[in-house]
């Protein structure tokens, strides 16, 4: 993220100014070297998109804030480099900042050109794919100022590098490992996310995954877990930014980006219930339905003071927990606010509902 601040008068006069503030790269595709320049009544940002091949597939997104309102590439009037692009030196997004702002913007803003691509683990048997995601330091808790006291204080995390699952893990790829299929909404087909299952199932899930299951690269066998919930809230947040929802802060996007009671209920409840993976948009990182659809199950014990002595470093919950496992994103049937990526939830592990489901993190 970086401010920036232009004076449009007529086309002709400007100031401009760029001013770093924090930013976590989360991304095996990275953009580096950032250059903003008025070019008439437009803003080119020049940049280099940097991979670990030469051009390697990479998706480029641009984010504009005015006065704390987010504007994404979809609602502006922008050009050039974005979008599905390769790898290289050079690249240019052109803003028409004009066409946004007819009379002129007179303001700081701040803006945001990330990438997301690169490393992407497919495992050959499930057909599981896993996300890189590159370790950071963010601000983990209620950064946006909510009532809720377990979701306090704000306090620094900082995380390795791991791979997290690009969907919740699929019906058809828990009947492949497990031999069954315990969802209740078993008509929702094969790619919708399992449910029915409590965090003791995903343990077992996971053990046989670990046991039986090689990865495709390498033919080495998987360290499979759940995602642990620092590394569950950075992921949902893009690489650690201030993401209220998984993919956007607007509230008026969020049918865009998530399932939830308000597009997923049904009407008297006729056609209610989870929906198939990867049809609402991804985050910044890549990752599908990490708020709303169905809860996802994390590693953790859940402790509600727990932000009070949490470490700075990799923090894995408490040693010794309450009966409840921490519970994260939301549901199909739940109001956004269960999804925000900050909200915490908490439910017994040997509890099967048909609103638990999970995705599968890695150890780099």
């Amino acid at each position: 993220m970086r401010h920036a601040r232009f004076l449009f008068v007529f086309f002709v006069f400007f100031a401009f100014s760029v001013f770093p503030v924090y930013s976590s790269t989360a991304f095996a595709v990275e953009i580096k070297n950032v250059r903003p320049l008025q070019v008439g009544s437009r803003i080119m940002f020049e940049f280099d998109v940097v991979g670990d091949e030469p051009n390697e597939d990479a998706e480029v997104s641009i984010t504009i804030t005015v006065k704390d309102k987010q504007y994404t590439q979809d609602s502006l009037h922008v050009e050039g480099d974005y979008g599905k692009t390769k790898t290289g030196r050079g690249k240019k997004i052109y803003w028409n900042v004009l066409q946004d702002f007819p009379r002129g913007l007179n303001e700081n803003f701040d803006w945001d050109i990330s990438a997301s691509g690169g490393k992407v683990i497919k495992d050959r048997i499930t057909g599981m794919e896993l996300v890189f995601v590159k370790g950071g330091c963010f601000q983990m808790g209620d950064v946006f100022g909510g009532r809720f006291p377990q979701e306090k204080p704000v306090h620094e995390v900082c995380l390795d590098d791991f791979y997290i699952g690009k969907y919740e893990v699929m019906q058809r790829e828990w009947q492949v490992v497990m031999g069954n299929n315990p969802s209740y909404y078993k008509d929702c087909g094969d790619n919708c996310p399992v449910e029915c299952v409590s965090w003791n199932d995903t343990q077992e899930f996971i053990r046989r995954l670990n046991e039986r299951v090689p990865l495709s690269k390498g033919g080495t066998r998987g360290l499979y877990r759940l995602p642990k919930e620092a590394e569950w809230e950075y992921a949902a947040r893009s690489g650690g930014k201030n993401e209220k929802w998984a993919g956007t802060s607007d509230q008026s996007e969020i049918d865009d980006y998530m399932w939830h009671e308000g597009n997923a209920s049904g009407f008297l409840g006729i056609g209610k219930g989870p929906r198939p993976a990867g049809q609402k948009k991804p985050n910044g990182l890549g990752l599908y339905d990490m708020s709303g659809n169905v809860w996802e199950w994390c590693q953790d014990w859940y402790d509600d003071n727990y932000y009070k002595n949490s470490p700075r470093d990799n923090p894995a919950g408490p040693l010794i927990g309450s009966e409840y496992r921490v519970h994260r994103g939301g549901l199909w049937d739940y109001g956004a606010g269960s999804a925000r990526t900050t909200a915490r939830d908490r439910t017994k592990p040997n509890y099967r509902g048909s609103y638990s489901g999970f995705r599968i993190a890695r150890t780099k």
